[in-house]
């Protein structure tokens, strides 16, 4: 038997500036946006991500894309 594994949600991420540290570095936290098609490409989610940067107040650094799979033996 082989294992195989199928897709169960998409959530992208966005590293959000909250503040700065001590040193006067920022600091950042993700701000998480659920729901994103499972059939949405990695160009279609990069363009929403820039969209979203672009109507935010704090300034942003990293964008992610987390995807959850289930694994099973078929």
């Amino acid at each position: 038997m082989a294992a195989t594994s199928t897709l169960q949600s998409k959530t992208l991420a966005i590293e959000v500036q909250n503040g700065t540290d001590l040193a006067g570095d920022p600091t950042y936290g993700k701000k998480s946006f659920s729901g994103v098609k499972l059939n949405a490409t990695d160009n279609a989610v990069y363009n929403t991500a820039e969209a979203i940067k672009a109507v935010l107040n704090a300034s942003t650094r990293d964008t992610y894309l987390n995807e959850v799979e289930a694994i099973a033996n078929v």
